[in-house]
């Protein structure tokens, strides 16, 4: 049987090959990212993942359009060992989508390939037009997002607890369909006019034949550097970098991008090309330490205290502003660790030393016997996934939809709960310190 983890690492690589050939600057965008990782490595910079991870790091965005849609994709991405991890209400930020992040769990899998994807649905409800959303809904209706033989793989999958190899070369092969771009609309061109007035990512999601992947997204280890990288190349990159203000310590998740592509689209009714539609961007990432429920609530008090001041001011200045606010958040590991901000796994230094000393964990670590590197931040911040949206819109539409967070209806659609991240990080953490006080207790029951 083929592993979970090698499905996953098969279908990350074919996908970034298929990627690069639909968006020859994403291959640009490869290859300044793996110039900078490389300067950083070897200049011997820490860092807290394997260089394997890093090089082979990507996320990608897919947009889908019906419950049943939802409830496929989590079929199909359980055969790759992802899971998905928590709930992001994008409403709250004028979008009329929510989402989760599929990813695998485990330490083991994650080194192996952190390949996630973030997923959104179409809230439908939000296109205020009775006659337009139900439109809409019968355009969805009538497409299918899996080849045939992709579901029956699936359904091997499950019943058999998994795929030979010769079937999981297939599964990559048929999963890409899902993923590639199709530059001939499903809808003429009135409709695509008349639901991409509603919203662009209405228009996106409901128009195609299938969910293409908006986005596949390297990690890199300076994004500042990558920004500037970015505008030497050519690329038309955002004016912002997304998430908290470069730090000694990057904390969550900053994002950047180029702007999204303005596409040639024909259309079912027979027009020749000549549409425009805008949906894929290059985006880049650059992962930092994962913060507890105390430190994820600083961090939000301080960005909407940054946004209020920064009200009005120029672009410049609200970056000052945003550094100027998160110059209070620490920016030490030790502080960050004592004042229970970030999570830390735990490695023993010198376990012969700990025979003297208290089996309390902050002993431990403040007597050098234990030393705490940093969990890395795995998941997404909606706010900053906005902004990256907001970005690759059409310039001067009304972005405005007022929503209620609806994660019992999402859960429903995807047919399971989602994972809470602060869950998963904390039991990375104990997990951690039970290994370590295991090995330490030995040693003295050896001595």
């Amino acid at each position: 049987m083929a592993l979970s983890d090698e499905i996953r690492a098969d279908f990350a690589a074919a996908l970034s090959k298929m990627y690069q050939k639909e968006v020859p600057q994403y291959g640009t965008l490869l290859k300044l990212v793996s110039e900078i990782n490389h300067q950083i490595m070897d200049n011997g910079q820490p860092y807290h993942d394997t260089q394997h991870r890093i090089e082979v790091e990507r996320h990608g965005a897919i947009r889908l359009g019906l419950a049943s849609e939802l409830a496929m994709i989590r079929r199909l991405f359980a055969v790759m060992g992802m899971e998905p991890v928590g709930y992001y209400d994008l409403t709250v930020a004028g979008l009329p989508v929510h989402a989760t992040g599929f990813r695998p769990i485990s330490p083991e899998s994650l080194q192996r390939n952190p390949f996630r994807v973030f997923t959104s649905l179409l809230r439908l409800d939000l296109i205020q037009d009775k006659n337009l959303r139900e439109q809409a809904e019968r355009i969805l209706n009538n497409r299918s997002i899996f080849t045939p033989r992709c579901i029956e793989l699936i359904e091997q999958f499950e019943a058999q607890g998994g795929l030979s190899e010769e079937a999981a070369r297939e599964f990559v092969k048929e999963s890409l369909e899902t993923f590639r771009w199709h530059e001939t609309s499903t809808v003429d061109l009135a409709t695509y006019k008349a639901l991409e007035s509603s919203h662009p990512l209405i228009a996106d999601v409901v128009c195609f034949k299938g969910p293409h992947i908006n986005h596949l997204t390297p990690r890199v280890l300076d994004i500042d550097a990558a920004q500037d990288a970015m505008k030497k190349c050519g690329l038309e990159a955002k004016s912002v970098i997304e998430g908290p203000p470069p730090r000694k310590h990057l904390i969550l998740l900053r994002q950047t991008s180029f702007l999204a592509l303005e596409e040639e689209v024909a259309f079912s009714s027979g027009e020749e090309k000549g549409g425009k539609h805008r949906a894929r961007f290059g985006e880049i990432e650059q992962r930092g330490i994962a913060l507890t429920a105390k430190g994820h609530r600083l961090y939000d008090e301080l960005l909407a205290k940054s946004k209020e001041i920064a009200i009005g001011q120029p672009q410049n200045s609200q970056e000052d502003v945003l550094a100027q606010t998160f110059a209070t958040f620490p920016d030490d590991l030790n502080t960050l660790y004592q004042e229970r901000l970030a999570y830390f796994r735990y490695v023993i230094r010198d376990p012969l030393q700990a025979t003297s000393i208290s089996t309390d964990l902050d002993s431990l670590v403040s007597s050098r016997v234990l030393s705490i590197e940093p969990i890395t931040y795995e998941d997404f911040l909606p706010a900053s996934a906005a902004g990256i949206f907001y970005s690759n819109l059409h310039e001067g539409h009304d972005t405005n939809q007022v929503a209620s967070s609806d994660q019992a209806s999402f859960e429903k659609a995807l047919g399971c709960g989602v994972h809470q991240p602060f869950d998963l990080y904390d039991g990375l953490e104990k997990s951690s310190i039970a290994e370590c006080l295991g090995i330490l207790a030995e040693e003295r029951k050896a001595i």
